[in-house]
């Protein structure tokens, strides 16, 4: 492949835009994209897959270059990428050229956080909640690209149904190891104007999200909230297992999360979920409730580090003082979420995090501190709706032992 120098421009473009990291990455390319309406198809997919090649190996990168330039951070990918100086020469200058040839050649002594490129706090975090031969698994993992999952809404289809339909377009799909309602596809196809997408019969969803659901296990006739809602794809999950009977409350303190899950809510059928706006986890329409819920899902907000594999700028946009801000936010949204439900009623406390402080020790804390709960048993509810995953009382999920996104959970019952 010879680069065009209108590739390489674009390209070191968008790692200018994306590399200050001021905002999630997928953001500032989207925001990139939308700034260059005449970029490609081809060229949209050349740009992102080197932009977060780029970020996931940052590290190392920048040791290599004795740089954080873009364009020779761009040089680096795309040697590293397997081009050659020669397949460069149209797109760079002659000092670029024999800067390229030095990069090839320049080897720097790693330290452990540096080849598995993690900074050192998160490195050493690691350390102390797993082994080392894990951690090196784990980070390894991390360094990959996730693959695709689809879920199935069963108010409208089936999976074998949605499969088949997928096959037909020329879409290969598998189904998801664990979630019953999961499909793994090959690549990355657009699948936006896909008359299955069109039509709410499947939603993009990581199968780790679509197991959070099998936890709270909500019934017909339940009254159900998703305390941190987002976009809404465990609400719309959540909604289906009910049958679109009961009611489903979906709080969010953003708009504009709420505001995407509004057309995807329109799509999928279900007529029981009411979408409302919270100021703060101690909103009057929450203290409303209390008492009065019989099962909530508490997805707080969190590191995303058990998405790595999806954003890698989070790792360098965390900090170890940000965790504790987290992990003081996470058990105040988890004890105001508490207090919504019934006696009798199930919480499932989950985060996208792998983190000790953000999942063990927020459930720890709230049960030595809340009288009334009970840990319940996320095995035992796995094996009840027919999913062969037992990671013990908590459900663990790691991408390279399961492959979906790093998960933690853990069913809260209140007594």
């Amino acid at each position: 492949m010879t680069l065009r120098a209108s590739e390489f421009g674009a390209l070191t473009d968008a790692l200018s835009a994306v590399l200050p990291m001021t905002e999630p990455a997928d953001a500032a390319l989207h925001a990139f994209f939308r700034r260059h309406p005449k970029l490609g198809q081809r060229d949209r997919g050349f740009i992102a897959e080197n932009v977060f090649a780029t970020l996931r190996h940052l590290r190392s990168l920048t040791l290599q270059a004795e740089s954080s330039d873009a364009r020779h951070l761009a040089i680096g990918v795309l040697l590293r990428a397997g081009l050659s100086v020669r397949d460069l020469g149209s797109a760079l200058s002659q000092a670029e050229l024999e800067w390229a040839q030095r990069f090839k050649a320049r080897k720097p002594q790693l330290s452990p956080a540096q080849a598995a490129e993690l900074p050192d706090w998160l490195w050493e975090q690691l350390g102390t909640a797993f082994s080392e031969g894990e951690r090196d698994a784990l980070a390894k993992a991390w360094l990959g690209q996730a693959p695709l999952d689809l879920r199935v809404n069963p108010l409208l289809t089936s999976r074998d149904a949605a499969r088949a339909a997928l096959a037909v377009s020329g879409i290969a799909a598998e189904p998801t190891p664990y979630s019953p309602l999961g499909l793994r596809v090959a690549g990355r196809p657009a699948l936006q104007h896909h008359p299955l997408y069109a039509s709410g019969a499947i939603e993009v969803q990581d199968e780790g999200s679509q197991l959070l659901a099998f936890l709270v296990a909500p019934r017909r006739t339940d009254m159900v909230v998703d305390f941190c809602a987002g976009a809404g794809g465990k609400t719309l999950l959540l909604g289906a297992l009910m049958r679109s009977q009961g009611r489903l409350y979906a709080f969010d303190v953003s708009q504009r999360r709420l505001s995407r899950l509004k057309p995807r809510l329109a799509r999928s059928g279900l007529s029981n979920v009411q979408p409302t706006l919270i100021e703060h986890e101690r909103d009057a329409r929450v203290k409303r409730l209390a008492g009065k819920i019989d099962r909530v899902l508490v997805d707080a907000p969190c590191s995303g580090f058990g998405t790595l594999r999806r954003n890698p700028d989070l790792k360098w946009r965390h900090t170890l003082t940000a965790i504790t801000e987290l992990s003081a936010k996470q058990a105040k949204i988890l004890a105001s979420a508490a207090a919504l439900l019934k006696r009798g009623g199930r919480l499932v406390y989950a985060t996208c995090s792998v983190l000790p402080d953000e999942n063990e020790a927020i459930v720890e804390s709230f049960l030595a501190q809340t009288p009334g709960y009970r840990l319940g048993d996320a095995a035992a509810e796995m094996a009840r709706a027919g999913i062969a995953l037992d990671t013990g009382r908590t459900m663990r999920l790691l991408p390279h032992q399961h492959g979906c996104d790093g998960f933690f959970a853990a069913i809260l019952e209140r007594a």
